[in-house]
């Protein structure tokens, strides 16, 4: 499998307001850490900055978006909770824009 195939789940969290946290897939963390924090609109735009809390490199878009859909559910949150220290709850909606 070529490296470019594979994609990265992602957990921000607010700076400004830190139990707000965001959810979403990339093929490049940098540059869309830099695209929610300096980009023209979306979900994130109204909590600047954002930190990166979480990320993990999944071998294809397929498995990014199953493990992204665990995240936002209940269970997904409550693992979120006990293994990263992010309030149940607080997990925002994410996109798969690169």
């Amino acid at each position: 499998m070529a490296y470019g195939e594979r994609r990265i789940v992602y957990i921000l969290r607010s700076i400004a307001d830190p139990e707000r946290h965001y959810v979403g897939i990339t093929a490049d963390l940098v540059s869309r850490l830099d695209w929610h924090n300096h980009g023209p609109c979306g979900y994130t735009v109204h909590h600047r900055p954002w930190e990166v809390v979480f990320s993990m490199h999944l071998p294809d878009e397929q498995a990014a978006v199953r493990f992204e859909r665990y995240l936002k559910s209940a269970s997904g949150r409550a693992f979120a909770k006990r293994h990263f220290g992010i309030p149940q709850g607080t997990l925002g909606k994410g996109s798969r824009r690169e």
